[in-house]
Protein backbone atom coordinates (compact mmCIF):
# COMPACT_ATOMS: atom_id res chain seq x y z
CA UNK A 1 0.00 0.00 0.00
CA UNK A 2 1.74 3.82 -0.93
CA UNK A 3 1.14 6.21 2.09
CA UNK A 4 1.78 9.76 0.95
CA UNK A 5 2.95 12.52 3.31
CA UNK A 6 3.52 16.43 2.03
CA UNK A 7 4.45 19.75 3.59
CA UNK A 8 4.75 23.32 2.92
CA UNK A 9 5.95 25.25 5.30
CA UNK A 10 3.99 28.95 4.13
CA UNK A 11 0.73 29.04 5.22
CA UNK A 12 0.06 32.70 3.86
CA UNK A 13 -1.09 31.41 0.30
CA UNK A 14 2.25 31.70 -1.24
CA UNK A 15 3.07 27.52 -1.45
CA UNK A 16 -0.01 25.29 -1.89
CA UNK A 17 0.25 21.64 -1.17
CA UNK A 18 -1.81 20.87 -4.77
CA UNK A 19 1.66 20.16 -6.54
CA UNK A 20 2.42 18.02 -4.22
CA UNK A 21 -1.08 16.38 -4.22
CA UNK A 22 -1.04 15.60 -7.99
CA UNK A 23 2.08 13.92 -7.97
CA UNK A 24 1.13 11.68 -5.22
CA UNK A 25 -2.18 11.12 -7.09
CA UNK A 26 -0.89 10.74 -10.15
CA UNK A 27 1.80 8.36 -8.87
CA UNK A 28 -1.14 5.72 -7.12
CA UNK A 29 -1.39 7.28 -3.24
CA UNK A 30 -5.04 7.26 -2.68
CA UNK A 31 -6.40 10.37 -1.33
CA UNK A 32 -7.29 9.10 1.96
CA UNK A 33 -3.80 8.17 2.60
CA UNK A 34 -2.10 11.15 1.78
CA UNK A 35 -0.89 13.04 4.73
CA UNK A 36 -0.53 16.71 5.73
CA UNK A 37 1.15 19.40 7.18
CA UNK A 38 1.29 23.09 6.51
CA UNK A 39 4.26 24.29 9.19
CA UNK A 40 7.24 25.95 9.30
CA UNK A 41 10.89 23.83 9.07
CA UNK A 42 11.46 25.56 12.77
CA UNK A 43 8.46 24.14 14.11
CA UNK A 44 8.33 20.70 16.24
CA UNK A 45 5.30 19.91 15.83
CA UNK A 46 3.87 17.70 12.62
CA UNK A 47 0.68 16.25 13.75
CA UNK A 48 0.29 14.65 9.76
CA UNK A 49 3.97 13.06 9.77
CA UNK A 50 2.89 11.80 13.08
CA UNK A 51 -0.18 10.03 11.70
CA UNK A 52 1.72 9.06 8.58
CA UNK A 53 4.69 7.37 10.32
CA UNK A 54 1.84 5.41 13.12
CA UNK A 55 -0.04 4.43 9.75
CA UNK A 56 2.83 2.90 8.10
CA UNK A 57 3.21 -0.85 8.17
CA UNK A 58 5.41 -3.39 7.22
CA UNK A 59 5.14 -3.79 3.20
CA UNK A 60 4.06 -0.17 3.04
CA UNK A 61 5.83 2.27 0.94
CA UNK A 62 6.21 6.33 1.95
CA UNK A 63 5.42 8.49 -0.87
CA UNK A 64 7.11 11.76 -1.27
CA UNK A 65 7.35 14.43 -3.36
CA UNK A 66 11.24 15.62 -4.24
Amino acid sequence: MLIGYIRVSKSDGTHTLSPQRDALLAAGVAPERIYEDLASGRSDARPGLAACLKALQPGNTLVLWK
